[in-house]
């Protein structure tokens, strides 16, 4: 049976004895806190009397030699028979190529963290050329019409405006439908059945059919410029059209822009239509209230600045979202896979972008009793 591990110090010699495992490592700790050190230049351990050591005792000896408390102090171990001696050089190695690990790992974050914010920057700076490129190109568009392609310009009216009628029409009239019936369980309650057209009729023209058709157009329309936008980049069209001297900023950018800045609107209008007559259903189904005196308290109760604030904010819409799409295409550099994520990057911005200005919209508004 292998005797206890100890500890002591006698004659200025540091003597390890027994057995040097993992069950006797919290008696080695306690004898080590108790122990007197030598006050000498140099410290020896005499090991020879170690008879059995596993990594835990060799790694508790190498902090015994690796911590001495004097200052200046070096030390010596002998006595250790060569394969205790082995295990502590490799317990040495270990320790010495972890410590250079953790090091390494350090400075790769710091290297990763360094990148991740140079990247942001260079993302901003290339967002920010992009929006004043753009800017730029479209009042010189505006004050020189000729220039603008409107063949190129209609087509995405069309794609953009005529052919999302259906989807929007369809959309919009549930949210009409959904809003009416919602608030004619409370409306009925309190005998305010009339109160159902202000409902319907503000929260729709001034805020949820306008963001509800930008959403829907940012995902079907902004998704499609950067689709498009990429896959011309991946195929090296683009560089073609440079080639021609042709700039891609007047050749894709412009149309989709102004084009979407045209339908965005008009659909808006629609939306509304659309909208407040799903809620007149309701109101006569559920509530009773005709379409006269719908219409009749439509005039009296919606002022006009409603429908002119969601109708304003249309444009605005269109610019961000047309904007995100194509600067999204512009910035794919590497194959099918990198067109996917883009698409998905600009559908996700667009909608946030949206909602961000409709919130700041609606503060401002409110601020100036709008």
């Amino acid at each position: 049976m292998e005797r206890q591990a100890t500890i002591s110090v006698e004659d200025n010699v540091v003597y390890c004895r027994g057995a040097w495992t993992l069950p006797n490592l919290s008696q080695l700790e306690r004898g080590g806190r108790t122990l007197r050190w030598p006050d000498t230049t140099t410290i020896l351990y005499d090991a020879g009397g170690v008879t059995a050591m596993d990594t835990g005792g060799a790694l508790m000896l190498q902090q015994y030699i690796d911590g001495v408390p004097g200052n200046g102090q070096s030390t010596s171990l002998q006595g250790l028979k060569p394969e205790f001696e082995q295990l502590l050089k490799n317990l040495k190695g270990l320790v010495i190529q972890a410590g250079r690990d953790a090091a390494v790992h350090d400075v790769k974050w710091i290297d990763r963290l360094l990148r991740v914010i140079q990247s942001r920057q260079a993302s901003a700076v290339r967002a920010l050329a992009f929006i004043g490129e753009s800017t730029v190109a479209i009042w010189r568009s505006i004050a020189r019409p000729h220039s603008i392609r409107w063949k190129s310009l209609m087509r995405f009216v069309e794609l953009d405006g005529v052919r999302a009628l259906p989807i929007t029409g369809l959309l919009t009239f549930l949210v009409g439908v959904v809003i009416a019936y919602q608030g004619a369980e409370q409306l009925r309650k309190f005998g305010t059945n009339i109160f159902i057209v202000d409902l319907v009729g503000i929260s729709l023209l001034r805020e949820i059919a306008p963001l509800i058709v930008a959403i829907l157009i940012a995902g079907r329309s902004g998704s499609a410029y950067t689709a498009a936008i990429g896959t011309m980049k991946v195929t090296e069209e683009l560089d073609a059209v440079r080639t021609l001297g042709i700039s891609p900023m007047n050749l894709l950018v412009l149309p989709r822009a102004l084009g979407l800045i045209i339908a965005l609107p008009l659909l808006t209008v629609y939306a509304d239509v659309v909208g407040v007559f799903g809620g007149m259903l309701i109101a006569l189904g559920e509530l009773n209230v005709s379409f006269v005196e719908f219409v009749t308290r439509f005039e009296e109760a919606v002022p006009v600045r409603h429908f002119l604030i969601g109708l304003g904010k249309a444009p605005f819409f269109a610019a961000l979202i047309a904007l995100v799409g194509c600067y999204q295409g512009f910035q794919i550099r590497g194959g099918v896979d990198d067109v996917g994520r883009h698409t998905t990057i600009s559908v996700v911005q667009g909608i946030f972008l949206v909602i961000v200005f409709d919130a700041i919209c609606s503060i401002l508004l409110n601020w100036w009793d709008l």
